[in-house]
């Protein structure tokens, strides 16, 4: 039986981040960055007013209050005609370019007066009330660094030094496949006997949008083998990844994914965790293919566990294996003297403790839906006292 680290280690020793593709900005929300973003000018290019108000020069208006006779307008992307002499001042808008000879600006709010002349009752010093030029982003600096994840900031950033495409890691194309006889399609009539509605598939391609922004092809086969392999083998042709949940365990022929691909590049692992002990992994010509337990919440801790670490690396997304975070436990927790890690879901409560969500059990997949995180018990670890530290491996939206 392989640890969790031995396991996690063998398949991030097997996966490279994915091809460099130039994207535009829309298209590289949540990818990552590949190349750095560098500043070719400064921003903003240009000293600007940071309010609605006038442009003045701070020495006219040292003594106030003073009267200053307007001679010209400043709006965004219509600079004013002219400069501003001594006793003058110009209207200015926020964000518009400060006027030639002007140093300072005074709030609308401080001022009286109309279109001809203005009485400015308050002054600070000079450079009062405006940006400067670079004062965001100097030319030449590095605005986005490679192996950064681009959020909507970061397209805001790349768009304000003029940036229009970006080198990114291609997302990975995934699919994702749940066999098994007992599985309906959810909404296709009564159950019979022994049938259960499939949603192991609804699950994880919902795990992939939400922290990947992948949009999974999914497939839902039963336990003929003739059909498997050939979905499989179709699958691998055109994907980097092929998820499968079920028919990974210890029933022989039954087992419809191992028998298809036991003898196909993909090895069959007990692993020393508790919900998702079988996990399959492997090579399938260019694809990567895990097989998860197919039970529910062993399907999710698999993701989590495997899958994810594997796609962060592929994405460019470093470390792989996301950090763990620490909370207190809110209540006792207890496990089994089994020399295996146990992943409890657990809630974060108004208190900010956590606990965990009901039953443990890995076919009970309301307890998933309730949890926020995934309680972390390694083996030497048999009782976590209420009040306690605890290690969390969050879930939800997230890469």
């Amino acid at each position: 039986m392989l640890t969790l680290d031995e396991a996690r280690a063998a398949i991030l020793d097997s996966v490279t981040p994915t091809a460099v593709v130039e994207a535009t900005l829309p298209e590289a929300v949540g990818l990552v960055l590949a190349a750095d973003v560098v500043a070719a000018g400064d921003v903003p290019g240009f000293d600007n007013s940071a309010m609605d108000g006038y442009a003045v020069r701070a020495a006219d208006c040292a003594s106030p209050p003073v009267s200053l006779r307007v001679v010209a307008t400043s709006a965004a992307g219509h600079p004013a005609a002219r400069p501003v002499g001594p006793g003058e001042a110009a209207r200015i808008l926020t964000g518009a370019v400060l006027v030639d000879g002007a140093d300072t600006v005074v709030p609308v709010e401080h001022t009286d007066g109309g279109s001809e002349t203005v009485e400015v009752r308050e002054c600070g010093p000079r450079g009062t009330h405006v940006r400067r030029a670079g004062g965001d982003v100097v030319a030449g600096s590095v605005v986005l660094g490679a192996g950064e994840r681009l959020g909507a900031a970061q397209i805001g950033v790349a768009a304000s030094v003029g940036c229009a495409r970006l080198q990114v890691h291609r997302r990975p194309r995934v699919a994702v496949v749940a066999t098994g006889d007992e599985l309906v399609e959810p909404g296709r009539g009564p159950l019979g006997p022994g049938q259960i509605y499939e949603s192991n598939r609804y699950v994880l391609a919902g795990m992939l949008a939400e922290g990947f922004g992948i949009e999974a092809e999914t497939i839902a086969l039963g336990d003929d083998p003739a059909e498997v392999e050939a979905v499989f083998a179709d699958l691998c042709s055109r994907h980097d990844v092929v998820l499968s949940s079920g028919g990974v365990s210890m029933g022989g022929e039954f087992d419809v994914v191992k028998v298809v691909l036991s003898g196909a590049g993909v090895d069959f692992w007990q692993v020393a965790i508790k919900p998702g002990k079988p996990l399959a992994f492997g090579r399938v010509g260019d694809a990567t293919v895990f097989g998860l337990a197919g039970n529910p919440v062993s399907s999710v801790v698999g993701f989590e566990l495997f899958v994810r670490p594997a796609l962060r690396r592929m994405c460019g997304v470093e470390p792989a294996v996301p950090p763990l975070r620490t909370g207190v436990a809110g209540e006792a927790m207890r496990r089994r003297d089994d020399a295996k890690v146990h992943l409890l879901r657990v809630a974060t409560g108004p208190d900010g403790r956590v606990r965990p969500t009901g039953s443990q059990s890995s076919n009970v997949l309301s307890g998933l839906a309730a949890a926020d995180a995934l309680a972390v018990l390694p083996p030497e670890r048999l009782v976590v006292a209420e009040g306690e530290a605890v290690d969390l491996l969050p879930l939800g939206v997230r890469t």
